[in-house]
Order: structure tokens, then sequence, then C-alpha cells
């Protein structure tokens, strides 16, 4: 997986949590999301531990975090980022979230009271409805997909991880996001949090957001297919105050595509 080792480990009530931390400075916090880990935003981790310190981990059920079964939902990962931000004795961090990572970071905010200096969400799962035909067969058939055979199984994967992105993806870069999905375990892991994602757990904070106030970017692929900008420019009209940025060429998968000018608008931002 191109040497992306997480090399702690946090104990999330029985189940291992892998994570990292790179640079010195001002603390910030990255969320991936799905099908992703945190190998997805290595460039990105890479470019702000230049200035700041960068924590990451792969959040229950992808990666390098447990994958036996479980609660890989959304309604738990808000919990798993709580207790993190707890363990690092981390007061008012800045807290950056791709896709569920988005949606994870803004839960832990209104769910859990986690207070941020700045949010950065990119590209989240925050507006219903959302679930494409995929996920909705998946649900409806977990246990059929996850008995496949490995080599239909890893077509399948790499099919659907190729629709996110606007450009085509490297050979690299795509074995980095298959690799953790590969085996029965990652076979599992990967039409598990499918099946478990639920529109519920963005519907739960929805009437909230207009209660967010606390400076955010909201950061959209203009490409992107997965969930179209029109969901941007509707989250950035429910949360207050907030801006809204749009990054050209790029598709859901901006933080592999285009995550130089997505570091440009993070520091901007910040600073």
């Amino acid at each position: 997986m191109m040497n992306w080792i997480l090399e702690n480990s946090f104990d999330f009530e029985g189940r291992e949590v892998r994570w990292g931390v790179k640079g010195k400075g001002n603390p910030i916090i990255f969320v991936h999301g799905t099908p992703w880990s945190s190998f997805n935003l290595r460039h990105l981790i890479k470019g702000l531990a230049e200035k700041y310190q960068v924590y990451y981990f792969d959040l229950l059920g992808y990666g390098q975090s447990d994958k036996s079964n479980g609660d890989v939902s959304l309604g738990i990962q808000n919990e798993v980022l709580t207790k993190l931000i707890d363990f690092w004795k981390l007061e008012s961090p800045i807290v950056i979230g791709h896709d569920f990572g988005g949606t994870t970071a803004l839960r832990a905010h209104l769910i859990n009271n986690k207070h941020y200096e700045k949010l950065v969400v990119i590209d989240p799962v925050a507006i219903s409805p959302w679930g494409s035909p995929f996920f909705k067969h998946v649900n409806k058939y977990e246990q059929a997909f996850a008995g496949m055979p490995d080599y239909i199984h890893e077509v399948i994967v790499e099919t659907y991880i190729k629709t996110a992105a606007y450009n085509d993806l490297n050979k690299e870069t795509i074995k980095g996001i298959v690799e953790p999905w590969h085996g029965e375990k990652g076979k599992a892991a990967f039409y598990r949090q499918i099946a478990q994602a639920d529109s519920k757990y963005t519907d739960e904070i929805q009437n909230k957001y207009k209660n967010i106030k606390i400076p955010t970017l909201i950061l959209w692929g203009e490409n992107d297919t997965w969930i179209p900008v029109e969901k941007g420019i509707e989250l950035s009209r429910l949360i207050p105050n907030s801006q809204l940025k749009t990054i050209a060429e790029s598709g859901h998968l901006v933080i592999e595509e285009k995550y130089e000018d997505l570091i440009t608008e993070i520091i901007k931002f910040i600073d």
C-alpha cells in the first residue's frame, strides 16, 4: 500500500482504531470517507504537515482499523472521532473531513458537542436523499455480495472507485484504495459498510446546520457525479456564513485529483 502504515493504535470499546500524526504546530484532524481510508488523504496530510500537526486515522471497518463484524455506520464513527479527540487531548482542533468523514465531523460537532477552531468539509454526504442504486442493492443482498468469488469482488471494487474520479487514476492509487478490501475480512467489510449506510444519520443533523457558528469551508469537486455540486450549494445555504469553493476538473475523489488546489484553499482559509 505504497508503505502507508498507521503506526499507532487506539482501543475503541475493544476494537482497534489505527492512527498516525505528522508535523508540528496547531492541530488538524483529517477524517476520510467511504470506501476510502487515510491513504487517500496522504497528499493533503503531507502538504499540511509542513505547517501544522496533522492527526489522521482509519475509521472503524476501514483501512488498517478493525474489520470484524460489527457497527461501522455513521452512527458510530462520530463516537470514534469524539473519543480520539479526547485521547489526543485536543481542545479546539481544525477538522477536515471528506465524504463520510465530513458527515462524521459534523455529527461529532452537533451531537457530541465537540468544538472545532474551524471546519472544512470536502464533498460531504450531508443532504438527504443520498445513496446510489448500488448502495440500495448491497443493502438488500449484502450476504450474496460478500460470498462472491474474490476475482469478481475485486473487479467490482475497482470499477466502483473509478466512477468517483473525473480524471483517470494511476495504478498505484487504485492499488492503495483496493488493497484494504482484499481477502475474506476485507471483502465482508466492504459490503458491510455499504449495507449500513443510512440517510437517517444525516436526517438527524440536517436541521441543526443552521446552528453551526464555527468558520466553515465547503470544498467540492465541480464534476462530482456521486454527490453533485448542487448539494454543496444547498449545504452552504444551510450553514451560516460558510464559504463554498468548487474545484474545476475534478470529481468526488478530488482529494486524489486536485489535492494541490485543496491545500491552497485550506491554508488560505485557516490562515
